[in-house]
This record gives C-alpha cells, sequence and structure tokens, in this order.
C-alpha cells in the first residue's frame, strides 16, 4: 500500500494529541495516511500495553487511518542507532509516503526527541540504494519522501506553519478521548500523571485556538520543518 502521508510516533496516543487534526482533514481530503508508533508505551504509569493497542485500534477508525503499526521499541530505552534506524527505513520504503511527520525534536518526554532524532536519521538514508532492507524475504527498493516535518508536542515551541483544523476539532478530540486509560475524565480515579489533569486537557484545546487565532481561523496545528520549502505561486499561501 503506497500512503500519501506516514506519520511516526514515540507513543500511542502522540500523534492524536498533536496533529490529529491535521490527519483527519487530509484524509477527508482523500489522502491515504497511515501511523507508525515506535514503542507500546508500556512504561506508562496508567494503563497496560494490551489496553492501549486496543485504545489505538479505536482511535485508528476514529481518525480514518488506512493503516497502524507499532514497532515495539523499548519505551524509555530506544535510541537512534543502527538496528532502530533500519526498522523506521522499513516502513518509509514498505509505504513510500510523499511526507513524513515526526515527533517534535525537543520535548518535555525524552522520547520524543529521540524519535524525532531517529526518523530524521533513517528518513535520508532510507533513500540510498547501497543500503539494503527486506520484509519477509523481501528485497525493498530505496525510497526518500519529500518533505520531512515535525509536530508540536508539550513544549510550546514556535512553529514553522500552521494547519486549519477548524472542522475538525471535534472529530480530533474524540480521538485522543478514545485513549480513557490516559486522559482526564470526570469523576475517574487512578494515579494522577501529567497528561491526566483537566488542566492538560483544557491545555491541548487552548494551544489549538492559539494557534488558530494566529493564522485567523477558529483551531490549528502547528509545525516546524529543518528543509526549506519552495512554492511556484505566492497565492498558494493565501
Amino acid at each position: 500500500m503506497k500512503l500519501d502521508i506516514l506519520v511516526f510516533g514515540a507513543h500511542p496516543d502522540d500523534i492524536e494529541l498533536s496533529c490529529g487534526g491535521t490527519i483527519i482533514s487530509h484524509i477527508q481530503k482523500g489522502y491515504k495516511v497511515g501511523v507508525v508508533d515506535l514503542t507500546q508505551g508500556e512504561l506508562g504509569t496508567r494503563g497496560t500495553p494490551e489496553l492501549r493497542a486496543k485504545e489505538a485500534t479505536n482511535a485508528s477508525a476514529l481518525l480514518g487511518l488506512s493503516v497502524r503499526e507499532n514497532l515495539g521499541f523499548r519505551d524509555g530505552w530506544f535510541t537512534a542507532d543502527e538496528s532502530h534506524q533500519m526498522e523506521i527505513i522499513k516502513m518509509i520504503r514498505k509505504y513510500r509516503p510523499e511526507i513524513v511527520l515526526a515527533n517534535a525534536k525537543y520535548d518535555r518526554h525524552p522520547d520524543h526527541g529521540r524519535g524525532a532524532q531517529v526518523v530524521d536519521e533513517a528518513f535520508f538514508k532510507a533513500g540510498l540504494k547501497m543500503i539494503p532492507s527486506s520484509i519477509d524475504g523481501e528485497e525493498q527498493e530505496a525510497w526518500r519522501p519529500k518533505k520531512l516535518w515535525n509536530y508540536i508536542q508539550s513544549v510550546s515551541l514556535e512553529p514553522d506553519f500552521y494547519v486549519d483544523i477548524s472542522e475538525h476539532i471535534d472529530q480530533k478530540m474524540q480521538a485522543v478521548k478514545a485513549y480513557a486509560s490516559q486522559f482526564y475524565s470526570e469523576g475517574e480515579e487512578g494515579p494522577q500523571t501529567y497528561i491526566s489533569s483537566k488542566n492538560f486537557m483544557e491545555m491541548l484545546t487552548a494551544r489549538s485556538k492559539e494557534y488558530g487565532q494566529r493564522i485567523n481561523v477558529n483551531y490549528a496545528e502547528g509545525f516546524s520543518q529543518s528543509q526549506p520549502s519552495g512554492i511556484k505561486n505566492l497565492f498558494d499561501l493565501l
């Protein structure tokens, strides 16, 4: 299956929180989008890997994803070494996307920065034909997507561009709330974490409102880029 956009996240729920609206928007425009979670989130204080896998399946249906995979990297301990990069390379070559989205390069959780790093290095190397890879004994062809962009997570980094998600904010929040083990709900009991508080959910909506205000829409998501982008027509920016 060839995808238009392939999104990587260090943990199940990273992508819903940070670029769920962008994913929904592009799927509804007819693009094929898939997600690869790097870990099962097994070090999380709340829930279990099995429960989070079920929640990810439910969230995927709400987003409308074409495919979702989990690479099973060790939560909290994976690195950007050769073996981890090769697994990312295999996914890029398997789905041959035009665009890759990845974790924030700097964030509160160290896995997020490492997730950005391992995808960044694999993104380039996936296009080198002298690096062989195979899945189920079938050799893969080299493939380098056109763009790699990083979504914004807990730390309020300054985005390089914004995506209007005003029409999709409710559906995004439904996908976020599919991870019931992780986030705030009225009357819920359990260990309290940074992301399980009511304040965190309010911040998530407020962040989208703030980004939306910057581009004169109701809600938006922000992205950063390392590579320069160019256009042929100034009116593409209107």
